[in-house]
């Protein structure tokens, strides 16, 4: 008599580690310690200095309010596109994912230029006060970390063109999301803490 055979199930897809999203997490998580180390060195010289009865800007500088509001209304309408994006791509939807990555690039492009503006406008000199110092390195750590992120950003669009993401793994997508909602975060802070308050 033959002996029966039992078929074994299929094996369950290996769970890929998500690699990319926790560098991505300590990578933002890194930047922005960075960035808020040098802000409390800003706020602690500032509050020091109107401590002492002196204003904190030299004569003849003045940074506006518009600009920045701007940047950061900017910054958010790209939070809402780059998770429009990922929305999109975690349901196949490749049309409306190129369309909202395409656009979270265009939001980061405005906020660069709109912050070589405000450079312009501000007419402080880096050299001529610790202020200078202090406020070009905050903003431009920010702006490196946007650049960053955006450079990110166009490597997973070019990725996602390829068709190496799909509703079931988009990790790069979410990566760079991440990334976004990070720098997006700490150009908050900024914001409250040197434009607004200054």
């Amino acid at each position: 008599m033959e002996a029966a055979t039992h078929a074994l199930p299929p094996a369950p897809p290996l769970q890929r580690p998500r690699v990319l999203m926790v560098g991505t997490a300590f990578a933002s998580a890194a930047a922005i310690m960075v960035l808020l180390g040098m802000l409390g060195v800003y706020l602690t010289q500032r509050g020091a200095v109107l401590a002492a009865g002196d204003t904190w800007l030299p004569d003849g500088v003045t940074i506006p309010l518009s600009q920045p509001n701007i940047m950061l209304s900017t910054l958010l309408m790209g939070s809402v596109a780059v998770q429009w994006a990922v929305y999109a791509i975690a349901r196949d939807d490749r049309i409306n994912a190129y369309m909202a990555l395409g656009l979270t690039m265009l939001f980061g492009f405005m906020v660069i230029v709109m912050t070589t503006y405000l450079y312009s406008i501000m007419e402080l000199e880096i050299a001529a006060s610790p202020q200078g110092v202090l406020l070009y390195a905050i903003t431009g750590g920010h702006l490196a970390f946007l650049i960053g992120t955006m450079v990110f950003l166009a490597l997973m669009s070019f990725r996602a063109l390829a068709g190496q993401y799909t509703s079931r793994q988009h990790d790069g997508v979410s990566a760079a999301a991440l990334a976004w909602h990070a720098q997006v975060a700490i150009f908050f802070v900024i914001w409250l803490a040197i434009y607004i308050t200054k």
